[in-house]
């Protein structure tokens, strides 16, 4: 009798049991792979969400209006020469940025703190009219500022010391309802428009535009 081999059979076993084990291992590598990169995403969005783009600095002289106050177009002030009543009085920053002052004439204003203007009417005086003048001068009133876009009432509108963007947007009649209640785009002097939160601590000054973008839907 001749004995039938079972070698044969037992090696094509061992072979799939190994190309079972091998699919298996890949099908486990695979889905690790997947749950390690779902979790590297959500945790990047999430990052995302909690670092919202930082604001700007304000910029050097937005805190409440101080001595380091730069004189512009449409300022009233008051001059006061010690002793000398007809050269004092009230005066405005014209539309060139210059002060006609009694015997001296015209006066660069524009653009000059109120030390520096008194120093340059200081210094006109000593030119051949006064022998020592003490000379002071403060702002009675400022220039107005300008606010547009989603505000109930766009325009102009008179400055007071201390003036937030907040009080800026109320003295407007507040927003429309198309408006952005986030953010603010304010141009000071001759620079750039650059974008601020609203908020208390947000400044305005004598002569600035502040717009109020529309949000988006």
């Amino acid at each position: 009798m001749t004995r039938k081999s079972t070698r044969a059979p037992t090696v094509a076993r061992e072979r799939a049991a190994v190309q079972d084990a091998d699919q298996s291992t890949s099908r486990w590598m695979f889905h690790s792979f997947m749950i390690l990169a779902l979790a590297l995403g959500l945790l990047g969005l999430a990052g995302c969400a909690s670092t919202p783009p930082a604001m700007p600095q304000l910029p050097e002289g937005s805190a409440a209006v101080s001595g380091e106050y730069r004189l512009g177009s449409g300022d009233r002030v008051r001059l006061i020469v010690f002793g000398e009543e007809d050269l004092s009085g009230e005066f405005d920053v014209d539309g060139t940025g210059v002060v006609s002052l009694p015997l001296i004439g015209q006066v660069q204003a524009s653009n000059q703190t109120l030390r520096q203007f008194e120093t340059l009417v200081r210094d006109k005086l000593l030119d051949g009219y006064l022998v020592n003048p003490k000379v002071s001068a403060e702002v009675l009133n400022y220039r107005p500022f300008y606010i547009y876009g989603e505000v109930t009432t766009p325009g102009e509108y008179p400055y007071t010391n201390g003036m937030t963007v907040l009080n800026a947007i109320a003295v407007a009649g507040g927003f429309t309802y198309r408006a952005n209640s986030n953010r603010a785009l304010i141009t000071r002097g001759q620079g750039a428009e650059v974008e601020y939160p609203i908020n208390q601590q947000v400044k305005v000054l004598p002569g600035d535009v502040v717009r109020i973008p529309e949000r988006f839907f």
